[in-house]
Order: structure tokens, then C-alpha cells, then sequence
């Protein structure tokens, strides 16, 4: 029989990152909210990474995030950062909005840190949204599924404010779903 749902721990993961190209953009900023299957929070946590080479790099749309070079300067090493995050990953659901994206950089990330980085199947709450409306009738964007199921995002583009909003959106796209089990994830995509 499959654990309940309520019953799993959930890592809810947002990257800011310095541009939407995989290739020559890196993570600035990583949040995780730990949450159990009724929304329970059980652990936040949220870092700036200090850049490789802290004379030549670029930080992106600092409209959008806020992040800029003089906050990285005193960010920790990335390889301290993605150890902790790797913590707090360790026996939980790896959950994201739009979570290819932040698989893919916090995996490049790791690779460049020498950090081990288990995610798992992550679980999608982009993609879960889409499934939900096969009509395509709403937008699926973070801000707009928060006002639909009345959850407060505080600061949008930050990480831990976007970890804290999809993880307190996810209870009611799982409840949507009618996920009510483990063995249901794999269902719905994850």
C-alpha cells in the first residue's frame, strides 16, 4: 500500500539564474521550502551563490530579480550552497515551477561544483497546472496561478518567495489532481 500523500515530504525548489540560456547563464540564487503533502512547512532555506570568477561575470536582468553584484560579492562558494540545498533534498519529492528549467541549471551547477545533487523525478507544478486545464483556458504563469487559488507571493523573482508561493500552491493542485497517494505522482508526471 502507498504512503498518503499527507504524509510526504515535499522540496519545493526556485533558481533565479543570470539569463534563460543553459549554456552561458548561471544560478545567482536558490530557494527550497520543505512542506509536507498538506502544506505543513517544515524547513526554508535560501542562498545567493557567489560566481566562479568574481571579476568577469554578468547577472542578467537585475530588473527582474534584484540581484546584483555587489549582493553576490558576499554570497557563499556555490558548492556550499548546493551541499545544503542536497540536504534538504535528501528522502523528499523534488518539486519546481517549471522544474526542466531548475533541474537543469542546479544539475550543471553541481557538475561545476563537484557536488552530488540528487533530484530525483522531479514534480512539475507548471506542468501539473497545464494537465488541470487541457483547454489551455488560464495562464499557468506563478503570479496568476496564485491569485487563482488565493495564495500570497510576496516578492515574485526572488527564489525563496517563489519556493513559498508554489509550495503553498501545491496542496491544491495535488487536491485538483485527486493525488491522494504516492504511487499517484507517477501519474500525473512526476
Amino acid at each position: 500500500m502507498s504512503a498518503p500523500i499527507d504524509d510526504t515530504r515535499f522540496a519545493v525548489v526556485d533558481v533565479e539564474t543570470s539569463g534563460l540560456s543553459l549554456r552561458r547563464h548561471h544560478v545567482l540564487q536558490v530557494g527550497v521550502v520543505v512542506v509536507t503533502g498538506t502544506g505543513q512547512v517544515i524547513d526554508r532555506y535560501s542562498s545567493l551563490l557567489a560566481p566562479r570568477r568574481r571579476w568577469f561575470y554578468r547577472v542578467g536582468p537585475t530588473r527582474i530579480h534584484g540581484i546584483t553584484r555587489g549582493r553576490l560579492r558576499t554570497a557563499p562558494p556555490a558548492g556550499e550552497v548546493l551541499a545544503a540545498l542536497g540536504e534538504r533534498l535528501r528522502g523528499a519529492q523534488f518539486v519546481a515551477h517549471n522544474a526542466q528549467f531548475d533541474v537543469a541549471f542546479l544539475r550543471k551547477a553541481a557538475r561545476r561544483a563537484g557536488v552530488e545533487l540528487t533530484i530525483g523525478t522531479p514534480l512539475c507544478t507548471l506542468r501539473l497546472s497545464r494537465r488541470l486545464d487541457p483547454q489551455r483556458q488560464h495562464s499557468h504563469r506563478l503570479g496568476e496561478l496564485c491569485r487563482r487559488y488565493g495564495v500570497e507571493l510576496v516578492h515574485p523573482h526572488d527564489a525563496l518567495a517563489d519556493a513559498d508561493a508554489t509550495a503553498a500552491m501545491l496542496p491544491h493542485l495535488l487536491a485538483a489532481a485527486g493525488v491522494t497517494s504516492v504511487d499517484q505522482l507517477a501519474s500525473i508526471g512526476a
